[in-house]
């Protein structure tokens, strides 16, 4: 009987942590932010306005698509923006690929350079993993991945002044 006692308090304990943990309130979603017509922050609401209302559940967060993105005039690309599960936390980045052309992406990494953007790259010398794009002034910064197992993909990341890595 004493056992069923302990057992039963250290049950109610343990499920009162753990509920204790759910009511931290989420963080504000970031300010909605739009570079070329293309949402790069903001909540669910207004990437859904911008046209990503293919929306599924990832388990981890609510992934936002649309299809026949362009980006300066490249692509089309198929886009997607990651809302965090609670809504509240809005997204964080735009990722951009192309479904059969691994290749594709760097049709704007092209533009970027003509239109006078810097390039770096993260990693080693001989096997850089990101090539990072900014400009100064720029609202945000492109990432494009170098090694990569899937599909290629280039985001589109509010500039906040991060580190770029070794520029050339």
């Amino acid at each position: 009987m004493a056992k069923t006692a302990i057992l039963s308090v250290l049950q109610a304990a343990a499920v009162a942590s753990l509920s204790s943990c759910d009511s931290t309130p989420p963080a504000p979603a970031p300010p909605n932010l739009v570079f070329d017509g293309l949402p790069v922050t903001g909540t669910r609401a207004f990437a859904e306005g911008l046209g990503f209302t293919h929306c599924a559940d990832t388990g981890s967060a609510m992934r936002c698509r649309r299809d026949g993105v362009m980006l300066f005039g490249t692509g089309p690309y198929q886009g997607a923006v990651d809302v965090a599960r609670r809504q509240e936390a809005g997204f964080r980045q735009l990722t951009l690929w192309h479904d059969t052309d691994q290749s594709a992406v760097f049709k704007a990494t092209e533009e970027l350079a003509r239109q006078g953007w810097q390039r770096c790259r993260t990693g080693s010398e001989d096997r850089g993993d990101q090539e990072i794009w900014t400009k100064a002034g720029a609202p945000v910064r492109f990432s494009m991945d170098l090694s990569y197992w899937g599909k290629r993909r280039l985001r589109v990341l509010p500039e906040a002044g991060q580190p770029t890595g070794r520029c050339w």
